[in-house]
């Protein structure tokens, strides 16, 4: 990748509809605490000192841990013919009373080299019960056993089967919708224009949530943000792109099918919403890709939490953002699969400013909140790493133990609910107040 250019978008692109403040002065409080804890482990070991197994290990307990992950009606998993061999979807679905439902498919991130179906469980079963949708996650093909072509034929594939076929699902294929993060961002962006181009059924949604859809320039978040997140820092970036060096050496990066910002006619792609992040190295990709289709008459809904970090979705135990977010995507969904117009508007979120700054009371919120946050990853850490060493133990613990855990769980939520001071401002196309979703 060439670190030195600098895309530029053209004044006209820069000025639709961009958040007012890209970035907060400091993260959200809870982004803090948080980045806290995750600073206090990478310094012991940086992530990209472990082997390749490893990280995808610790990123998919990671993601089992500090996600919700709600019960749902069902959870079963199909396996479809794929180019490269069979493709395994996880089905999501938020219970049995009507006969065919919308589908929202996912692609889950990981900088196209980790991740899987369990890293995307907690955001699918959140967005099936919100949105009251099936969910379907998809797992394709990863770097560096195989090169970027690889792992988007299996999500073209595995999005045209269900175009095709998913009534076998139980799904309504006249509404479906399509999203990922980061990587899955950008698969999600490239698929939907190759819908256009082979001119399949129309997409009710795409929503990209801090999409890559910028492979070959840097934006100038990069410098700006290169070391304001440990979950994806300058080494980090690095690695990624040392790690699949090799699975791009006979593919050409400049092509739409792999950064598809670059695509010179994006008119007729299926409304978005856009998901970015103030403290997000990659937060200027996804602005501009929103700029550039608005630019084609694409209708966006751009939601900005200026006071975020990359990878902040998954972490809706402890991050009331990411609670924010899944639930802003899930309204979004309903309307889209409902047919109601589409929003084009600018949404700014972060947290709420008192009125009168009182250092003592912001100390006081700052020790709740980090001791919060501990508390609640220390807890659900221990009980994902006792799930996978006996998920027998773990059934049987959680039984004897969670009566007399109620009243403490029902207290934390009271404590974390009075420190959630989220605020959403409408930002284009005119400034008014939004309610902030729950």
């Amino acid at each position: 990748m060439n670190n030195n250019k600098k895309p530029k978008a053209s004044p006209e692109r820069q000025a639709i509809g961009m958040p007012r403040v890209l970035r907060a002065q400091q993260p959200d409080r809870e982004a803090r605490a948080f980045l806290r804890l995750v600073n206090f482990s990478t310094r012991l070991r940086p992530a990209e000192t472990y082997s390749l197994p490893r990280l995808r290990q610790g990123w998919r307990l990671t993601a089992l841990a500090l996600g919700r992950n709600p019960a749902v009606g069902s959870v079963t998993e199909q396996l479809i013919d794929g180019p490269g061999g069979a493709i395994t979807l996880r089905v999501f679905k938020p219970g049995h009373t009507e006969p065919l439902r919308p589908a929202f498919m996912w692609f889950f991130g990981g900088g196209f080299i980790i991740g899987d179906l369990d890293t995307a469980d907690g955001i699918c079963r959140s967005i099936a019960l919100a949105a009251n949708c099936i969910v379907i996650a998809v797992r394709y093909r990863l770097a560096p056993e195989h090169d970027l072509s690889a792992g988007r034929a299996d999500a073209l594939a595995a999005f045209e089967w269900v175009a095709k076929q998913g009534a076998q699902l139980g799904i309504d294929t006249t509404r479906l919708a399509i999203g990922g993060d980061s990587a899955g961002g950008n698969l999600c962006a490239a698929i939907a224009q190759e819908n256009v181009r082979r001119r399949g059924s129309a997409l009710s949604l795409q929503v990209l949530v801090y999409p890559a859809t910028e492979l070959v320039d840097k934006f100038p978040s990069y410098a700006e943000n290169a070391h304001s997140s440990a979950l994806l820092t300058d080494q980090a970036v690095q690695w990624i792109e040392q790690t699949l060096a090799p699975s791009l050496s006979t593919l050409d990066l400049l092509d739409p099918w792999y950064s598809p910002r670059r695509n010179p006619d994006l008119h007729g792609l299926a409304p978005a919403v856009i998901v970015s992040a103030g403290f997000d190295p990659i937060r200027d990709d996804g602005l501009d890709y929103a700029a550039r289709l608005r630019a084609a008459q694409v209708p966006v809904e751009l939601l900005h939490y200026r006071g975020q970090f990359h990878g902040f979705i998954n972490f809706d135990s402890v991050n009331s953002a990411s609670r924010d977010a899944l639930q802003r995507i899930a309204d979004a969904l309903s309307n889209a699969f409902a047919q109601q117009s589409p929003a084009d508007r600018t949404i700014e979120i972060a947290d709420r400013m008192p009125r009168k700054h009182s250092r003592l009371r912001a100390s006081a919120g700052e020790l709740a909140s980090s001791t919060l946050t501990a508390w609640v990853v220390t807890e659900r850490w221990g009980s994902a790493l006792l799930r996978l060493l006996s998920p027998k133990a773990a059934d049987t613990c959680g039984l004897l133990i969670k009566p007399l855990f109620v009243p403490t769980a029902l207290n934390r939520r009271k404590a974390i609910s009075g420190l959630d001071q989220l605020a959403a401002r409408q930002t284009y196309p005119i400034e008014k107040n939004c309610s902030v979703n729950r």
